[in-house]
């Protein structure tokens, strides 16, 4: 098994207006912003995917200079890259797809490159279930390490498909009201134990502005979000959370569930520099001090002397 972490996922064009700004035509999808961020921690990343012709070779430039490997990308001539655009309201956690055109999207195959075919860790990112499962079914022995990023579309329209590749996981990443709505609890706690009882043995949902929660079994870890100071665009955040949280556990080598507490941690701090600008442009000049920084500011927002706690008071 490689010591590698391959990525399926969209690469796109978006254009995208929120309250603060807009912006035409600029380069987004699932893959792109998890490859991104993962490439931070400085590990062997490949991503699969499909382009059209029409996709900028600047692009291609700048990913490739994150060491980002695009064998696993196919391109068709004379087609056109998937495009979305969407409009964010006032309450950025609510947005209107103004419209959505798959082009290349539309008849996409994955094919996984022979050296690819034995990651350490795959990370299916959020699109079409048979998508997943087609490049789930590619691998020539299984990762050590399996992540489901999944959405409200495909658990509404293509359940019994989504079901066979939840079954497959380890980790699934999903939001609070996605969890809800695929488990039909009341309390995330009780989705989380309904999903495990699916197959992952891990569990994140994802709360937005409110952090995220890890379960496993019995035990809970909740990390709060990074307090940025303002927004600009949200598109992305959600992926740019899983693909820290999988370049990280991909640098360290452990997955437990120890280890994948630090990486919620990692996850929560570079997906708050993703919202501050438009599209992936705050990931393509990220340092490591600006990472750092914010990582120890989300551990001293949760970390106190427990010398201080006296229980008899009560």
């Amino acid at each position: 098994m490689s010591n590698k972490l391959l990525v399926v996922g969209t690469m796109a064009y978006d254009s995208i207006e929120t309250p603060y700004g807009k912006a035409e035509n600029i380069l987004g999808g699932a893959a792109i912003y998890i490859g991104l961020a993962a490439s931070n921690f400085r590990t062997n990343i490949g991503i699969v995917s499909v382009i059209g012709e029409d996709f900028n070779s600047e692009y291609i430039e700048l990913i490739t200079k994150r060491k980002i490997d695009l064998t696993g990308v196919e391109e068709i001539k004379g087609g056109k890259t998937f495009f979305w655009k969407g409009r964010y309201h006032e309450n950025l956690n609510i947005r209107d797809t103004i419209e959505t055109k798959l082009n290349v999207l539309e008849n996409f195959v994955p094919k996984v490159p022979l050296d690819w075919k034995t990651p350490k860790i795959l990370l299916l990112g959020n699109l079409h279930p048979e998508v997943q499962l087609s490049a789930l079914n590619q691998m020539n022995e299984r990762p050590e390490l399996i992540i489901l990023d999944s959405m409200n579309f495909w658990i509404d329209n293509f359940r019994e498909s989504l079901d066979k590749v939840i079954n497959r996981v380890d980790v699934l990443c999903i939001n609070d009201e996605e969890a809800l709505e695929l488990t039909k609890q009341k309390t995330l706690i009780g989705a989380a134990n309904e999903i495990q009882k699916y197959g992952p043995k891990y569990v994140i949902i994802k709360k937005g502005e409110h952090g995220a929660m890890l379960f496993n079994k019995e035990n809970i870890f909740f990390t709060p979000a990074f307090p940025v100071k303002s927004i600009k665009d949200p598109t992305g955040a959600g992926d740019c959370f899983v693909g820290s949280f999988a370049g990280y556990l991909m640098k360290i080598n452990k997955f437990s569930f120890e280890k994948m507490k630090v990486g919620l941690i990692y996850a929560s701090a570079l997906a708050s520099f993703s919202v501050e600008e438009f599209g992936t442009q705050a990931l393509q000049s990220l340092s490591k001090n600006k990472i750092h920084n914010r990582v120890n500011y989300l551990k001293d927002l949760t970390s106190f002397d427990s010398k201080l706690i006296n229980f008899d008071i009560l």
